[in-house]
This record gives structure tokens, C-alpha cells and sequence, in this order.
């Protein structure tokens, strides 16, 4: 019998993130050599990880950071199971590839995942460790966002699970007061959804087929004919309050806009970015 104990298997599982039955196994065949069959786990799932490529990615988590100041950035990382999202291992490869998206300055995840990390693409890297965590691991997607100043945003939505929600918010002052602003609305965001900053962001052809919808209700509802273009208009404002940003009701606040509260604040926004695993 393989000489190792239970703080061995709970250490060795720290490590790779990797299941019990699996740990044990690996220590079995190691005869308790714990950087041997660290090893054995990853050739097991490297040797597997062609099996787990149709696999439904749907837990994870979002990290971000804020350079300076000025510069925020953030990425997705997605895996199979909530258990191995909220592993040490997990944590500290998303940490690598936040650290990897600063460095590179990517902008979308093909150019993040050609990015060189010890000398290999940073998409080796991310199969290597999906390979001892055996599961699926994707990098799926990452923003950038800049401004004179940039509030990052984490929210978990489990408290046993790191974030799930990211948002990036820039504004064009600087100093407290447009920090605080940059983060409420930040929080507010995280919250709220928004597609897009501004009702000038939305395109056309979503604004039309809204409009047309909106009047074709009216008319089913039998509302009188000269009173159909305010009704419209009036249901278009409150589309526009759900996916606009700027037009929503602020959290704190529902009586002013989140632009009325970044106008108080002297501020104007630059750009924003909101992530939630897998959404």
C-alpha cells in the first residue's frame, strides 16, 4: 500500500484541483510521491482532453484589474463544474491569464491566447492546466476599457464562488468625486445589465423593429390613431430605459438617470464592460 496520508490527498488536491478518487489513484501509482503523481495527473488529462473538447463550459469566474488608474482589464475563464471554479488552481490560472491580457494589452481572446507565457502560447498553458484539473477550460473573452479615471467592479452572486460579475467603468474626470461616481455606477451596472452606454450605440435596425412592435401593440390595443406616434415614442424610451445605460433609473436613485448622476458628478463616460460567467 502506497505510503501517503489524508493531509497528503487534501494537499495534493489544493495543488491540481483535481477529484479525490482521482488524487488517490495518482498517489497509488506514484507509491505516494506527491510531485510524481502531480505529473501523472496531468498526462491523464492531457491524454483527455480531446474527450472533453464538446463539453458544456458554463461555470468560472471574473477577474479584473485596474492599471494606474486609468486602464482597466478583465477576462473570463470558464470551466465544466462549480467545484473546480472555485479551486485554488482555477483562481491562481485566471490570475495568469488577467496578468497575461495586461501584459499583451489584447483586445479580444484569439490575440490574448496567442500571447507567449513562459515561453509558449498562453492556449498551451490553458490545456496543460485544464489538463490536471480535468476539465475543459476556456478563455472566453476579455475588454479593455481606458479613462482619465477606471473603477473595476467584482460581485459574487455565491459566496462559496469567486466573482461572477465584472464590470469595468470609465469617465473622463479625475480626483474623488469622479471616482466615486466611476464606481457607483460601476456597482449599479453590475447590477442593472446594460447593453449598451448610449441610446446612440443601439443599432438602427434594433430601434426600428422595437418601434414597429411597439406601434403594432397599440394598434391591437385599439389606442386612437392620432395618439399612436407619442405612444410609441413613449414605449421606446422605455426600452431604451432597460438597455441603455445612461437612460436606466440609478440604483441608489430611481428618481434620477444614471446620466443625471454622472452629470452632478462633472463627469462623462468613456466606455464600460460587463461580464457575467457565462451570459
Amino acid at each position: 500500500m502506497a505510503n501517503y496520508t489524508a493531509a497528503d490527498i487534501k494537499a495534493l488536491r489544493e495543488r491540481t484541483g483535481a477529484g479525490m478518487m482521482d488524487v488517490k489513484k495518482a498517489l497509488d501509482e506514484a507509491n505516494g510521491d506527491a510531485d510524481k503523481a502531480m505529473e501523472l495527473i496531468r498526462i491523464k488529462g492531457l491524454k483527455g482532453a480531446t474527450k472533453r473538447e464538446g463539453r458544456s463550459t458554463a461555470e468560472g469566474l471574473v477577474a479584473a484589474k485596474v492599471i494606474d488608474g486609468t486602464v482597466g482589464v478583465m477576462v473570463e475563464l470558464n470551466c465544466e463544474t462549480d467545484f473546480v471554479a472555485k479551486s485554488a488552481k482555477f483562481i491562481e490560472l485566471a490570475d495568469r491569464v488577467l496578468a497575461a491580457a495586461i501584459e499583451s494589452a489584447a483586445a479580444d481572446a484569439e490575440t490574448l491566447l496567442a500571447y507567449e507565457v513562459d515561453g509558449k502560447p498562453l492556449s498551451e498553458v490553458v490545456v496543460e492546466e485544464g489538463a490536471i484539473l480535468g476539465e475543459k477550460v476556456v478563455v472566453r473573452r476579455v475588454a479593455r476599457v481606458e479613462g482619465k479615471t477606471v473603477d473595476a467592479y467584482l460581485h459574487k452572486t455565491s459566496k462559496d464562488l469567486p466573482a461572477q460579475v465584472g464590470v469595468l467603468f470609465a469617465v473622463d474626470g479625475e480626483g474623488d468625486a469622479a471616482f466615486t461616481a466611476a464606481h457607483d455606477i460601476a456597482v449599479h451596472t453590475a447590477a442593472y445589465a446594460p447593453t449598451y452606454l448610449t441610446r446612440d450605440e443601439v443599432p438602427s435596425d434594433i430601434v426600428e423593429n422595437e418601434r414597429r412592435i411597439a406601434d403594432e401593440t397599440a394598434r391591437a390595443e385599439g389606442k386612437p390613431e392620432a395618439a399612436l406616434p407619442k405612444i410609441v415614442e413613449g414605449r421606446l424610451t422605455g426600452f431604451f430605459k432597460e438597455i441603455v445605460l445612461l437612460d436606466q433609473p440609478f440604483a441608489k436613485d430611481a428618481k434620477k438617470t444614471v446620466g443625471a448622476v454622472l452629470e452632478e458628478a462633472g463627469v462623462k463616460p468613456t466606455a464600460f464592460a460587463r461580464f457575467r460567467v457565462g451570459a
